[in-house]
């Protein structure tokens, strides 16, 4: 077995749309990045990458390349899936935390394990998804960006 450990963190601008998990969330706010700014799927993409002993999404897919601007980010959580696979590795589990002050993800939870779950290509049930604040500390709590963490195991 191989454990992989992903973590990302965007910051929030005010009318983008705001995509989590590959789910379109209703909010005021999207995130600014180079590609659809999915905290979620970049943080799983790096867990995935590392699970494998590969490199991180930056490597794979640069914020300076034209071909990543305003990319899905299921396209690159696909990706890494696919060089875990090429390496003869297998997805088998999946843990992953939401830290957003706002907005509530609560009701978005089983939509966005079942978006994760059909990316990757397994069953629901191997794709864990949690949410939480951070009680108004710091930079996710004062509601100027939201993170993500996911840990993953692959195996040989």
């Amino acid at each position: 077995m191989r454990i992989g450990h992903g973590y990302d963190v965007h910051r929030i601008e005010e009318g983008k749309p705001l995509v989590i998990g590959g789910v379109p969330i209703p909010c005021e706010f999207g995130l600014r990045a180079h590609s659809d700014g999915d905290v979620l799927l970049h943080a799983l993409a790096d867990a995935v990458l590392g699970a494998a002993g590969l490199r991180d999404i930056g490597y794979y897919f640069p914020d300076t390349s034209d071909d990543t601007l305003n990319m899905d980010s299921r396209i690159i959580l696909a990706r890494a899936v696919a060089l875990a696979e090429e390496r003869g590795l297998k997805f088998e589990y999946a843990d992953c935390t939401i830290v957003a002050q706002k907005p509530k993800m609560a009701s978005y939870i089983e939509e966005i394990r079942t978006s994760l779950a059909t990316v990757i290509g397994t069953d629901r049930d191997r794709v864990n998804v949690k949410a939480t604040t951070e009680e108004k500390l710091g930079f996710t709590g004062r509601g100027e960006g939201i993170a993500a963490h996911a840990v993953c195991i692959l195996s040989e």
